[in-house]
């Protein structure tokens, strides 16, 4: 008996020793460098799935499998820490470090990364869960204040995305956004990329940092970094929101009680067509009656092995737009892989990502937003029958809810990403890098104006163009008319690359030297039209049905002569970063680049660059101070290029039609040259001179940068109007322009309140620059060094143009009349040229410099504040010191036409007798400046729920609360980019206020 008590014990105490192998239960708390805790930190067992997340006090128990095991330990903002147990201890007290003091913040480059305390230029890095959070779709939206010196508008418009301008404009191109760089793969659709699955984005500011992509580079270079899978744990997340959009502002145009009130004290009087006793809100009829819905759903599943990982994600975005007749959808998939073979000597990555959107647009959008201000509200939507109330014997006045119900305008895309890589890792500290890429976007795009539009014609439908276009009298044909085209754009590029990577006692040495080739092949593809359809309900669909033939004098439109483009850009590239003590850092790149875009003469371009960076702090006199914790200063220099905004074909002879000529009592076509040659047409460059300096102080509770630029732009690109003598066509694009642009750039980033149950940290960025195109001269240039445009044509503003390029000037540069106020007669004078006054100023002529669009100062304001687990985020952004041209109100001022189109509140004291009341002058330009509170989220973080749940989190996102601005019109954030920036010409997509509920989950 005694022995088999012995035998029994012993048993039980094998078993022990057996289980305390297998399993072991540790706990521990988890630490910022304060010593506060930090909750809803990731607690992971290396090489498994096991982990957990700290409870609100920073602390967790885990069971691992080994008593040797390893603990991987990561939060957010703070860098990764393994820990190796001992085999002894079961508590531990874990410290992470964040990643904003330690400045080994890894920064995607061209062709490589580096750690942020050793960068020579001018970078600014935001990660993903600090971007813009809303109903956004794309990511110009999502950096918007983010960045000091990054001018982003934008438009309530859901199938428009942002305008982004970094650094003031470099060209008078209407191309003036980044160059975009994903994972690598340069040039790609920014559309194809979720915002769940952005790890960070890095903006190269300077030409130092953006040399290397040479001609693409000239308006900065914004790098992006999406998610990878962990070959440490498996992970599945799941986010969504849902929300609802409602316009913020709407114009103070008058109801039918004012109007009917100022027509009868002004005696004037209605027409019968147009009075039927009605009170309509135009502006409120081509809105959805309970707002627009959105929604969005994000699902990834991600993972690894020792020697591979895995990331797959599927986003569905649905955004309804406040207008009528306007959505917008889509469906992004991608796939990740990366594989490691040969003892991790070579990694093999394939990366696959597909966009398919649909973007519904507004029928005819801008003349339905026309013509909802200019509509009287005693007109009625619909008669008595219920048949669109019209009233077609007055010209352009057209029914702006018919407008949308009666017609169609779609378009389909699909956008295919793939790329095949492979990175070798060979002695003496090289590696050599192999990238494949293929994009294909497809688009099929179809307007259908069913046979009412018909009506239209006999009351001249004119379009309303966004500026600088100017509109143009549009005819629908006979029973419906129809326009479908489908075109393919492809882009095909091989990089390969060699870097060197070594280190000499004191001395680093990063280099390396590589070479691209790439491929377009842009309007692959066909376009139609189509009038006199048997039915309305064919719309676009079937071409065929059509009669057009029957229908005198019409012409099938094939679309633009132009479209199908080929064209091929080869370039080698070379960068050498020396380090010396981690205290003197030096970097050059050159980067050669042939394009056929360009003239026969001048294909080929190089674009050197040179920084350097001298870390203070490591100096020896710095040694016993206590302020600074890190102070460099940053020097460069550096050249890049555009090649944008124009098509392939601009610098070579191009003949095509002429339209018809009379010719013995026949229309006879005409056929000859319809562009210039040039063959000495080359790059537009960009110098960018930066001088910087990065600090952190107070033991990394604050950090910042100060940067002071100045970029030039010499040989812009610009279609000039030339001696028909010389050129026959009229007009040659060549190279002639100057523009420059100087400023500085601030961001300050403050750890303000941390405690046990509170933290704040606050991020404030702000950004000036000063614009002037300093020369606007070619040989043959017959225009001086001015080209006055900008023509909104309003009624009675016929050839009043707005803005002129001006040698000494920016671009958006206002130029019109002057306004005086009122003589004693009560009509509207100016001043004129001589400094007289007038009341019939000549337009051109007694022209006026009135302000500039470019504003002076950028403004970024975020805070984030936790309490226990909750967490607020409250984002201002402002921009100040510019102009806007309120075109809108200019049309809207007309009292004398107050009996047949609508006016503004604002004009219920003018005198129908002042016929130069609405006249384009500088009453109607408006200071631009704006406070726009423009995000504020409320979150709570509920941590580990049950066994498969690893966090959740719930929050409720406002955007645009309120605005505060002295602009009069619907909303100051207008047009910021393109070449006709700060008009609001009638055609505003309103901006909205939004509502939405989210959730987070981790399992």
């Amino acid at each position: 008996m005694e022995k088999l008590k012995l035998l029994l014990l012993a048993f039980f105490l094998g078993f022990s020793i057996s289980s305390w192998a297998q399993k072991t239960e540790i706990s521990g708390v988890v630490l910022d460098e304060k010593s506060m805790p930090l909750p809803a930190a990731n607690v992971l067992e290396s090489g498994t799935s096991n982990n957990i997340v700290t409870d609100f006090d920073g602390k967790f128990k885990v069971t691992v499998s080994n008593r040797n095991a390893t603990l991987i330990i990561s939060f957010i903002g703070f860098d990764e820490q393994r820990v190796k147990l001992d085999g002894s201890k079961t508590n531990y007290t874990i410290k992470l470090i964040s990643s904003s003091t330690n400045l080994e913040q890894v920064v995607v480059m061209g062709y490589g990364k580096g750690s942020r305390k050793n960068l020579t230029t001018s970078v600014a890095s935001i990660k993903g869960d600090q971007l813009n959070r809303g109903v956004i779709s794309d990511v110009g939206q999502m950096l918007q204040g983010k960045v000091s010196g990054l001018n982003v508008s934008t438009s309530g418009d859901p199938t428009r995305q942002a305008s982004v301008v970094l650094r003031g404009a470099s060209t008078l191109n209407g191309s003036q956004g980044p160059f975009y760089v994903v994972d690598g793969i340069p040039g790609v659709d920014i559309s194809v990329i979720a915002s769940e699955d952005i790890v960070t984005i890095d903006v190269l500011k300077d030409a130092a940092a953006t040399a290397i992509y040479g001609n693409r580079a000239s308006n900065g270079v914004i790098m992006v970094t999406t998610k990878k899978g962990s070959k440490d744990r498996t992970q599945i997340t799941y986010s969504n929101y849902f929300g609802v959009e409602n316009v913020s502002n709407q114009l103070n145009m008058m109801n039918a009680d004012q109007l009917r009130a100022f027509t009868t004290k002004n005696n004037l009087n209605f027409t019968p067509e147009n009075d039927k006793g009605a009170n309509t809100d135009w502006q409120k009829a081509i809105l959805r009656g309970s707002g627009a819905q959105s929604s969005s759903h994000n699902l990834s599943l991600s993972g690894g092995a020792e020697h591979g990982n895995y990331f797959a994600s599927i986003t569905a975005l649905n955004k309804e737009g406040v207008l009528l007749g306007s959505d917008f959808s889509r469906i992004i998939a991608r796939l990740n892989v990366e594989q490691f073979a040969f003892d991790d000597n070579l990694k093999i990555g394939i990366n696959v990502t597909n966009s398919n959107s649909k973007y519904t647009n507004v029928p005819q959008r801008n003349t339905a937003l026309q013509q909802s201000v200019n509509h009287l509200p005693v007109s009625p939507i619909r008669n008595a029958d219920g048949s669109f109330f019209e009233n077609f014997v007055q010209t352009s006045y057209f029914n702006p809810v018919a407008l949308i119900e009666h017609g169609v305008d779609d378009t389909k895309t699909n956008n295919f990403v793939g790329s095949l890589t492979a990175e070798v890792k060979l002695p003496y500290g090289f590696s050599y890098n192999l990238n494949l890429s293929y994009q294909q976007l497809n688009s099929l795009h179809g307007e259908f104006y069913d046979s009412y539009y018909q009506q239209y014609n006999s009351a001249s439908f004119y379009n309303n163009p966004d500026p600088p276009q100017v509109k143009q009298l549009v005819n629908f044909g006979v029973n419906g008319s129809a326009v479908r085209n489908s075109y393919q754009n492809s882009n095909t590029i091989i990089e390969s690359f060699l870097n060197w990577d070594k280190t000499f006692g004191n001395h680093k040495i990063k280099a390396v030297i590589g070479y691209s080739w790439q491929e377009d092949v842009l309007g692959d593809g066909f376009q139609a039209t189509a009038t006199n359809f048997p039915v309305d309900n064919v719309s676009y669909n079937n071409l065929a049905l059509s009669n057009y033939t029957s229908v005198n004098g019409y012409v099938v439109n094939f679309g633009d002569s132009k479209a199908y483009q080929k064209r091929r850009l080869i370039s080698q590239f070379a960068r050498l970063n020396y380090n010396y003590k981690d205290k003197y850092l030096l970097q050059g790149t050159i980067r050669r680049d042939g394009g056929s875009v360009f003239g026969a003469n001048n294909q080929w371009g190089y674009f050197p660059s040179v920084g350097g960076a001298w870390r203070i702090d490591k100096e020896g006199f710095m040694k016993d101070q206590r302020v600074f914790n890190d102070l460099k200063l940053r020097v460069s220099y550096g050249q890049t290029g555009n090649s944008s905004g124009f098509n392939a074909y601009t610098s070579q002879f191009i003949s095509g039609s002429l339209g018809t000529f009379y010719y013995n009592g026949q229309q006879v076509g005409a056929y000859g040259p319809n562009q210039a040659a040039n063959p000495d047409l080359k790059w537009e460059k960009t110098a960018t001179k930066n001088i910087g300096l990065d600090f952190t102080i107070l033991k990394g509770r604050v950090s910042g940068s100060v940067d002071v630029y100045d970029k030039k732009t010499t040989d812009m690109i610009f279609n000039y109007a030339v001696n028909p003598v010389l050129v026959p066509v009229g007009t040659i694009v060549a190279n002639g322009g100057n523009m420059s642009n100087r400023g500085i750039e601030g961001s300050l980033n403050i750890n303000a309140i941390k405690t046990r149950n509170f933290s704040w940290s606050t991020t404030l960025n702000g950004s000036t620059n000063k614009n002037v195109i300093t020369k606007l001269k070619n040989p043959l240039f017959v225009g001086g060094d001015s080209i006055r445009r900008v023509q909104p044509d309003g009624g009675g503003q016929t050839g009043s143009t707005l803005q002129i390029f001006k040698e000494g000037k920016p671009l958006g540069q206002f130029f019109t009349l002057q306004y005086a106020g009122k003589n004693a007669n009560g009509v509207s004078q100016y001043v004129a040229k001589d400094g007289s006054l007038t009341t019939n100023p000549a337009i051109g002529t007694d022209y006026h410099y009135a302000g500039s669009a470019q504003p002076k100062f950028l403004l970024g304001w975020d805070n984030n504040f936790t309490y226990k687990k909750f967490d607020l985020n409250i984002f201002f952004r402002g921009v100040f010191g510019n102009k806007i041209f309120n075109a809108t109100r200019a049309d809207l001022f007309r009292p004398s036409t107050a009996m047949t189109t609508n006016i503004l509140v604002d004009a219920q004291n003018e005198s129908p007798n002042d016929l130069n009341a609405y006249k384009y002058s500088t009453r109607f330009i408006e200071d631009g400046s704006y406070l726009r509170l423009d995000n504020l989220t409320l979150g709570y973080d509920f941590g580990k729920v049950g066994k498969y749940i690893k966090k959740i989190r719930v929050y409720e996102t406002i955007n645009n609360l309120f605005v505060i601005t002295k602009y009069s019109g619907i909303d100051p954030e207008v047009e910021q980019g393109g070449t006709a920036p700060g008009v609001d010409s009638n055609n505003f997509y309103p901006k909205t206020r939004t509502f939405l509920f989210g959730l987070n989950v981790i399992f």
